[in-house]
């Protein structure tokens, strides 16, 4: 469903596609993609269909010249979500690059994906989702959707439990609806999943299961979630404020903690901002104590911060 390269790449090209993914799982697009770039042109299928997510994402989410080529590039070994963009992108009616054999691409995806999730393939069921919402099928859609998600593929179960949170399906109280999103969250996260254990944890704080959502953030964080992480430097620096999680006060494990992740990710996001926030909550002394306890304890753990981004992104 997710096509790779027929061969290894050598380990310096995947050393390169491999720090071009951590940058781009973290915001940095356009650093991303020198790195990137070396794995595509030896052929990684994968790595062709990033360039074209890159570069797409340099632009405000547009398609531009050379995201259409790097997704030609992958549709043309058969990667689906490559050709879904190049459907959404436009790139057969604006653009005249239309697929051999197909109305538009994402006929072709549809020719590509649904033999494989009848066939029973996991990743194959979950792309006729974004396929049939490319039709404007909603409830085919659905239906595969939770096909997937019943077969057991966590990306599938963790959208399904967003959507129910957002109003699908009927339910007496919000205390109901959490409970059954909770229970998708749950199977997907206990599959490692991360970013289940990211909603899981936002439920379960909902509920009023302090306690476990704690132990499900610091298991995200664990497995390399931004948000996670951030989440405990923001409850041990102000557990007071926090509506979510159950956890101590400690201003010297919550610095170290949001000063490893703005070393980790060069300054991304809001990470400064809340530098400069909580910067007051800590003597000279202590910020000297949480920096050599981020060194010994937090920057560059593994595997690398990450947001997660959806394959298909939007």
């Amino acid at each position: 469903m997710l096509p790779t390269s027929a061969w290894a790449l050598e380990p310096e090209v995947q050393a390169a596609k491999d720090e071009g993914m951590r940058l781009y799982n973290i915001g940095h697009s356009t650093a991303a993609l020198p790195y990137l770039q070396q794995a595509a042109e030896a052929g990684d299928v994968d790595a062709m269909y990033y360039m074209g997510e890159a570069e797409r994402r340099q632009h405000m989410l547009g398609m531009t010249r050379e995201a259409m080529e790097w997704y030609l590039k992958a549709a043309a070994e058969g990667d689906v979500y490559s050709m879904l963009q190049l459907f959404r992108g436009g790139a057969c009616t604006a653009g005249d690059r239309c697929p051999d054999g197909h109305e538009d691409w994402h006929h072709a995806a549809l020719a590509v994906a649904q033999p494989q999730a009848e066939a029973g393939d996991l990743d194959a069921m979950l792309a006729m989702f974004h396929v049939y919402r490319m039709f404007d099928q909603p409830r085919r859609a659905g239906k595969w959707l939770e096909r997937a998600a019943e077969a057991g593929q966590p990306e599938a179960q963790t959208i399904l439990g967003g959507q129910i949170l957002d109003g699908r399906g009927w339910y007496l109280t919000n205390g109901r609806r959490l409970q059954a999103a909770k229970q998708w969250f749950r199977r997907a996260a206990e599959q490692d999943y991360v970013p289940a254990m990211e909603r899981l944890s936002r439920v379960l704080g909902d509920l009023e299961a302090y306690d476990e959502a704690w132990s499900w953030v610091k298991e995200g964080s664990s497995n390399g979630s931004y948000d996670a992480r951030l989440g405990i430097a923001m409850c041990y620096l102000e557990p007071e404020d926090d509506l979510v999680y159950s956890c101590e006060e400690d201003v010297i494990e919550g610095w170290a903690v949001l000063h490893a992740i703005d070393i980790d990710t060069q300054g991304a996001g809001q990470i400064r901002g809340a530098k400069r926030l909580f910067r007051d909550l800590l003597t000279d002394e202590q910020v000297e104590q949480a920096e050599a306890l981020a060194e010994e304890k937090w920057i560059g753990r593994e595997p690398p911060l990450s947001h997660f981004p959806p394959r298909f992104g939007y």
